[in-house]
């Protein structure tokens, strides 16, 4: 089997990043997202970067969380579970660029008030919450870009920003191109969760952002199923 370069990044768009295709292949390409995401677990490192920051803050009763990029936001989730069984009075706000990704986010929350849908770009927030999460989202951005996404999301958090995102290897790809190829036929989600996997990263990519002057204390680390958990301090105000 055919694989691409893994050694550095790719740096091609991914269809999703197309703002101008919608309908219901988008729809569709969510759906199959959500399935993956579920079969792989892909919520577990945001959840154990969310309870580390709430155990360090002290256990605090309430906590507000951004996720940014956040798709459908099916991750979430699993936050909600935990929150409901620690007795958290968890509130979170989705943030999405794409208006049809967030009408359907707001489709799949409808009936949870705990749980609210704003379409914006994640570089220029607005909104202020303890906690800010991307997860499967800074892998868009190129590494010019991170540094600046990283900081603005910092600036939007006053506990932490929590990453959740792909280690780019051989062994990832090739599983996601065989998991596409059986039980997918969206041309969508074929060409983009590959892709995805070329665009992620390796701890060499991580440490390059640590050397950041605002991001010296970012801390990564390899979860099971080919993730990175990645955490920088919040700077926001109170």
């Amino acid at each position: 089997m055919w694989t691409p370069d893994l050694t550095r990044r790719s740096e091609k768009l991914e269809l999703m990043d197309d703002r101008a295709i919608g309908g219901e292949e988008l729809a569709e390409a969510l759906r199959d997202l959500r399935v993956v995401n579920r079969v792989l677990g892909a919520a577990w490192p945001t959840l154990e970067g969310v309870k580390r920051l709430w155990r360090a803050a002290g256990r605090p009763a309430r906590l507000s969380l951004i996720d940014v990029g956040a798709g459908s936001g099916d991750i979430n989730r699993r936050l909600l579970a935990w929150a409901d069984r620690r007795g958290v009075a968890l509130r979170i706000t989705l943030v999405d660029l794409h208006p049809e990704t967030c009408a359907t986010a707001a489709v799949y929350y409808r009936g949870e008030p705990r749980v609210s849908v704003v379409c914006a770009d994640a570089l220029r927030l607005c909104v202020r919450a303890d906690v800010v999460t991307a997860s499967l989202f800074a892998h868009h951005f190129p590494a010019r870009q991170l540094p600046g996404l990283l900081t603005a999301l910092a600036r939007a958090a006053r506990l932490g920003v929590v990453v959740n995102d792909l280690h780019r290897c051989r062994l990832a790809w090739i599983g996601i191109w065989i998991w596409t190829r059986l039980f997918s036929r969206n041309r969508m989600f074929r060409n983009d969760a590959p892709l995805s996997v070329e665009r992620g990263f390796r701890a060499p990519d991580l440490d390059v952002l640590r050397a950041d002057a605002d991001l010296g204390e970012l801390t990564y680390a390899w979860r099971p199923l080919f993730r990175y958990l990645i955490t920088v301090p919040g700077i926001a105000r109170q």
